[in-house]
């Protein structure tokens, strides 16, 4: 039987924690789990028996984590964005994510295995490219802030747009007599 195969897989590097970074990685996301484990036969730069690769899936993105030695470390060039619907996955990942790492600044962290990630309120995307540049630049000032982001205040520093709120007008609510009137 041939399984499916994703036509694009990140492969992270790493020196020899590729099964013990997916075992983390699993136990964070939801819809994740462990595949298949590949091991170092008599030929590689590996002792034979030793992990070679991992694969394994997060809320259903395949990865691949591969034990190839410490010459290629991680760097915050290349981050994995986790998108989140409110402050309260904001959190959950910040504090998972970030536990015997680093919290670095405007929603990046490095874990422990010292991959780089981005955790973002989905709403932050739309706030930053808003057509007022003057509202999407108060955003980018307040995130620039921040180390975790906080909805509350990019919320806050976006504010109404200047013409907008200038023109609006409270106006009475009607009253429940003229609103059973009406047709």
């Amino acid at each position: 039987m041939t399984k499916q195969i994703a036509r694009t897989v990140p492969c992270l590097w790493f020196d020899d924690q590729a099964e013990a970074a997916a075992r983390f990685y699993v136990s964070v996301f939801p819809k994740s789990k462990i595949g298949r484990i590949a091991y170092y036969g008599d030929t590689g730069p590996k002792p034979k028996g030793t992990v070679l690769t991992v694969e394994f899936t997060l809320d259903g993105q395949p990865y691949l984590a591969l034990n190839g030695g410490p010459q290629f470390p991680f760097t915050e060039a290349v981050s994995f964005v986790v998108n989140c619907a409110d402050q309260r996955e904001v959190d959950y990942y910040w504090e998972k994510l970030s536990r015997g790492g680093q919290k670095v600044q405007c929603g990046w962290l490095t874990d422990k295995f010292g991959l780089s990630w981005q955790i973002v309120p989905t709403e932050l995307t739309d706030m930053l490219t808003d057509r007022d540049p003057e509202r999407a630049d108060r955003v980018m000032r307040a995130v620039m802030g921040m180390k975790k982001l906080d909805i509350a205040e990019a919320r806050k520093a976006y504010g109404e747009p200047r013409a907008r709120a200038s023109r609006v007008k409270t106006r009475k609510a009607p009253s429940r007599a003229s609103a059973r009137r009406r047709p």
